[in-house]
């Protein structure tokens, strides 16, 4: 793909992010060149069957990352883990967050990046898939705040949100859709904490909670015609 062509793509000018992306690969101390490694993560984020997982939800979790960065032990590998965590993304496919640790275990040594950097956030990776972290795990406790951060914005921006998973996955039928969309925000509605720091819990809570009811309610109702 030419940097024209991927210009065109992404939902963000990708210059910003790949400024974003070189000034965090050589404060972590890489030895190769980044921006390489960067246009390659780029044109991972602008693969056609994204909507929601774009550059636009890469961006967002870069910035909740650098809000909440204090509450992390440490904020870059929380941030190299943003940049991974979906790099390698199929809506149909169910190993996509290990394939994508597997190419951070790959690309962040051959930066070189250092071992123990390399494996925190090929952990970090891996721990998108239940979005679970073990208490204390203050990495972790901000990886998963950022990604779900989406979930407690306005009623419009969580409508958006909504609609975009709903097209990455346009390729279910609605009823099964339904069924299976719904077991996941009961999953999440009854978690005892959405998020683990206190200024994302502050900030989140209580709005997520509010949009995942409605959107519950909303899949409950009669198909529409």
């Amino acid at each position: 793909m030419s940097d024209a062509a991927l210009d065109a793509l992404l939902d963000v000018p990708h210059d910003v992010l790949l400024d974003r992306w070189t000034v965090l690969l050589r404060r972590c101390g890489a030895t190769a060149d980044p921006e390489p490694y960067g246009r390659d993560l780029l044109k991972r984020w602008a693969e056609p069957q994204r909507r929601y997982h774009t550059t636009d939800h890469l961006r967002a979790m870069l910035d909740h990352v650098d809000a909440l960065a204090g509450h992390a032990e440490d904020a870059d590998a929380v941030r190299l883990a943003v940049w991974f965590h979906d790099a390698v993304y199929r809506p149909d496919r169910s190993e996509n967050e290990e394939r994508s640790a597997q190419l951070a275990l790959r690309a962040l040594p051959e930066a070189g990046l250092p071992e123990p950097l390399t494996e925190e956030v090929v952990r970090l990776v891996r721990l998108t898939v239940t979005h679970h972290p073990e208490a204390g795990d203050h990495n972790g406790e901000l990886l998963c705040d950022a990604d779900l951060a989406v979930l407690g914005g306005s009623p419009e921006e969580y409508a958006a949100y909504a609609a975009a998973v709903r097209a990455e996955y346009a390729f279910v039928p609605e009823d099964a859709f339904r069924e299976g969309r719904a077991a996941v925000l009961r999953q999440l509605l009854d978690l005892p904490a959405l998020y683990r720091s206190p200024a994302a819990l502050a900030r989140f809570d209580a709005p997520a909670r509010s949009n995942l009811a409605a959107e519950l309610a909303e899949l409950s109702g009669p198909l529409s015609s």
